[in-house]
């Protein structure tokens, strides 16, 4: 296992995260007590979990986890989240100082923690000044019911906008951002990315395998059936099989990994972690086994080094499609210049 500063913090947290949102809904508490164990054995320090993740089961199962372990419990970092509904009222979500601090007691409760590492705010809130989010935020940390905070899910603007504020008023500023980003999805690298970078913000990439896909378990032309996210909903969110079936980018990436893995003599799956990992501002990338078995194959990647020609076959390969201004060639151009001549 790696290591890597957690963003701009003094902690230092593996480089693979154990995600835990499968915890109490596909994955029972025995099955879950049974990964946090192989992942603390391999070597990693980090949980994620989130207030909404099983209505909170998971929050009490990670909970429980750490009263039965405490040699484990001193040594690994706990994050978790909150923005999303937990309640049928209207303070019982967003980022609200209202909402936030009934959350995060709610959270410490169901953890059996006095003190939360890293707190996430889970997705943007448009009806809640960023100041009140932020004062609330640097109030818990003054008080000690978190150590750091970050975001989840928040696009360029908001990142940049939530870190001038935070320095404007004298607060602490954020230290994370969790994205969706995997070599499928990697829009982010326009305008997310740069963003992060320029405030010294780590990134935490959520669904690193692509739901599955990544791992080439889906056909081309075999709806997905079984004992998998896709195939027990092939309608599934940002991973639903019909549209990204139809997407010849889709395939050429797959073949591109398949292609590394085999030169390799590795699994797909650790491919793609592995180029992921080494992406520009990423800290540590989220793990989301539901299988010890799956778990044991994700935690192999955590020491594959991609060489150069392996890495930029894959970044070729997942090349973002877009058009020429302004992520594009033609835009690109736009902001950039050389020391001397030309533009």
């Amino acid at each position: 296992m790696q290591y890597r500063k957690l963003g701009n913090s003094g902690a230092v947290v593996s480089t693979q995260t154990l995600g835990t949102m499968t915890f109490g809904a596909e994955a029972d508490e025995a099955t879950s007590f049974q990964l946090m164990d192989d992942y603390v054995a391999a070597g990693g320090n980090f949980l994620d979990t989130a207030d909404v993740y099983s209505a909170g089961t998971s929050e009490e199962i990670v909970g429980r986890w750490l009263k039965a372990r405490p040699e484990a419990a001193r040594q690994v970092l706990i994050t978790t989240k909150a923005r999303f509904p937990m309640g049928s009222g209207p303070n019982d979500l967003g980022l609200s100082r209202r909402h936030l601090n009934q959350a995060l007691d709610a959270s410490l409760g169901r953890l059996g923690v006095e003190h939360i590492d890293l707190y996430q705010m889970h997705a943007f809130d448009a009806l809640t000044p960023l100041e009140e989010t932020l004062r609330f935020l640097d109030d818990a940390i003054r008080n000690g019911k978190i150590g750091y905070y970050g975001f989840s899910n928040f696009i360029g603007w908001q990142l940049t906008k939530a870190t001038w504020i935070a320095k404007a008023g004298g607060l602490a500023p954020p230290i994370t951002l969790q994205p969706h980003y995997n070599l499928l999805v990697r829009d982010i690298e326009h305008e997310i990315v740069p963003a992060a970078l320029d405030a010294d913000i780590g990134l935490l990439p959520w669904s690193p395998l692509g739901g599955g896909w990544l791992t080439g378990k889906y056909k081309r032309d075999q709806l997905p059936t079984g004992a998998t996210r896709l195939g027990e909903n092939p309608n599934r969110g940002q991973e639903s099989y019909g549209p990204r079936n139809e997407q010849e980018r889709t395939w050429r990436i797959i073949a591109a990994v398949e292609a590394v893995a085999k030169a390799l003599g590795v699994s797909m799956a650790q491919v793609a972690l592995a180029w992921l990992a080494d992406r520009p501002a990423v800290t540590s990338v989220i793990l989301g086994a539901r299988t010890r078995e799956q778990l044991a194959d994700n935690l192999a990647a955590a020491d594959l080094r991609l060489d150069a020609e392996h890495a930029q076959q894959l970044t070729d390969a997942s090349a973002p499609e877009v058009a020429d201004y302004p992520y594009g060639k033609g835009g690109v151009n736009q902001r950039h210049r050389k020391i001397a001549g030309g533009r």
